[in-house]
């Protein structure tokens, strides 16, 4: 498992933020550290040359190999002409929201600069990425795979593979992000994706050697902007055994569904005669349908791919839902712990609070936006976790968002909605638009106990799954639809929630929502970073001494 020593020294910054981990997490847990430098460079994914964003030279971005409960310290060096943040899709960043890389709770690496990020993977296991979340940079790259195995000791519900791949999935413009981002901003919609991408790479470039009889595990992730994907391998299953960190049963399917934002694993076994054959990723619910194909290779092969790829779900919404209705919890299985992960009986406890939301489109000042309930987004001068932590009034305001649709007109506020610390609660997802939503929470994992076609009503409740719904941390909502979730909220701090459609994230529809308690307990969460940056309203404070 390999570790990212580039450069060899580590700053002092690093040390000064390492010694304070000892301190506040404990020496047990082991440290891996990441030095990354950010640059522009020229990329072809898909035959023109646009600007890409590379890390340590590469597009995509390097792998994150950990375990569970490593501490993990990146040094990001920011070498672009303008702020740059990553974010960690997945990584629940627990007590810790400062950590986040959003808007809301991190201060942007000045150009030239660098900033430590101090993360630990507490109580975690599966497959995530991590992506850069401002000014349309995701456009550009940046992003890359992130796993978390499990200890040593903890068992794990199938054998190790042969292999252990990730798969980078996503829609693609030609445009460089700047041009993108400028649509954006004039209150235009940007036009359709130019392609689909592999590992960063167009139509038959990804390529994936493999032995015959062996069986192999394949990460993958949708860092695209927009579309469903579906994910298919020619005369192969797929075994599908964990969703953003749940073991789920091993269920078999010929293709399967990838939500923009969502991560699978699936294992494959390599049971075919020995040829090359067709990886396919398409575009779901669009018109034109986008499609790219890869080459997983057997090393024995007696020949190229051949003939037109295998065709797979288009526009067809009951067979996505059928489908997503049967990814189920491994009840049996261990996750992070040792303990089943059934033995938390989600479907037995009261939920606290309904949570309802509604993603809306309009105009405002005759520019595009998009909203929840009403209110888009706008992001304030200081990020709200920093304003919060030193009590800056001004910056936003508790209950700036209803907990409900208020069915009015949508208007630019900075949302942020309150919640109790260790409350467990009901949000619903209402999607009255012709178009499929995905919506992400950050720090959190959530179970996802219902979806269906029309209205949600309390009658709906009648059919959550209360038993073994799947756990994960970004979930779809169907066109004309509604998903639930059931939410324990014990993690405090300040946390993004949002559409993963990128450009609605982008002109609005997100808030943050604000996991409180009174006490100041280290038990609940961290202070801030000693290293941390500190911009707009907080510029000139001081966090601690270092």
């Amino acid at each position: 498992m390999p570790l990212n020593l580039a450069g060899g020294v580590l700053s002092g910054a690093v040390l000064c933020v390492t010694v304070f981990l000892f301190a506040t997490v404990g020496a047990e847990d082991p440290y891996r550290f990441f030095n990354w430098n950010v640059t522009y460079g020229d990329i072809y994914p898909l035959g023109v040359r646009q600007q890409g964003i590379l890390i340590n030279g590469q597009f995509p971005g390097p792998d994150i190999h950990s375990v569970t409960n490593d501490n993990l310290i990146i040094n990001v060096f920011n070498s672009l002409d303008e702020p740059f943040l990553l974010s960690w899709n997945g990584i629940q960043n627990r007590r810790n929201s400062f950590e986040d890389g959003v808007n809301g709770t991190t201060c942007p690496i000045p150009p030239g600069q660098n900033f430590t990020y101090i993360l630990q993977v507490k109580d975690q296991i599966g497959s995530f990425y991590y992506y850069p979340s401002l000014a349309f940079h995701k456009a550009a790259g940046g992003f890359g795979g992130i796993r978390i195995l499990s200890r040593p000791r903890i068992p794990v519900p199938f054998p190790d593979p042969a292999g252990d791949y990730t798969v980078l999935i996503g829609d693609w413009y030609k445009a460089n992000h700047t041009d993108l981002k400028a649509i954006l901003d004039r209150g235009k919609k940007l036009h359709f994706p130019d392609g689909i991408l592999i590992n960063g790479r167009g139509p038959g470039g990804a390529y994936y050697t493999v032995e015959q009889g062996k069986t192999y595990r394949f990460r993958i992730s949708n860092v695209g902007l927009q579309h469903s994907l579906n994910f298919r391998i020619q005369g192969h299953r797929l075994t599908l055994v964990e969703v953003e960190g749940t073991h789920t049963l091993q269920t078999s399917y010929s293709s399967l569904d990838v939500h923009v934002g969502q991560s699978y694993s699936v294992l494959v076994t390599m049971d075919q005669p020995g040829q090359d054959y067709y990886i396919v990723v398409s575009s779901r619910f669009s018109t034109p349908i986008l499609t790219t194909t890869g080459v997983l290779h057997y090393s024995n092969s007696a020949g190229a791919v051949s003939g037109p790829p295998p065709g797979g779900p288009t526009i067809q919404v009951d067979w996505s839902l059928n489908q997503a209705r049967s990814i189920r919890t491994n009840l049996t299985a261990s996750g992070p712990r040792p303990n089943p992960q059934g033995s938390y009986h989600y479907g037995l406890i009261n939920t606290t609070k309904t949570i309802r939301l509604q993603n809306s489109a309009g105009l405002v000042s005759d520019k595009q936006r998009y909203a929840v309930n009403s209110v888009s987004y706008v992001a304030a001068d200081t990020p709200l976790k920093i304003a919060d932590y030193f009590q800056i009034q001004g910056v936003f305001r508790v209950g700036s968002i209803s907990s409900n649709p208020t069915g009015g007109g949508i208007y630019l506020d900075t949302a942020v909605m309150g919640a109790d610390y260790r409350a467990f609660i009901e949000i619903v997802f209402e999607n009255t638009e012709d178009i499929i939503q995905s919506w992400h929470l950050n720090g959190y994992s959530f179970w996802v106990v219902g979806m269906d076609g029309g209205l949600w009503t309390t009658a709906s409740r009648n059919q959550y799954n209360l038993r073994d719904a799947v756990s994960r941390v970004t979930t779809q909502v169907y066109p004309k639809s509604w998903t639930a979730i059931y939410l324990a909220l014990d993690n405090v701090g300040m946390w993004n929630l949002r559409t993963e459609f990128w450009a609605r994230q982008y002109l609005g529809q997100q808030f943050y929502l604000r996991v409180y308690t009174p006490t100041t307990s280290i038990r609940d969460e961290f202070p801030i970073p000693k290293n941390a940056l500190l911009c707009g309203r907080a510029k000139g404070r001081h966090t601690r001494p270092l």
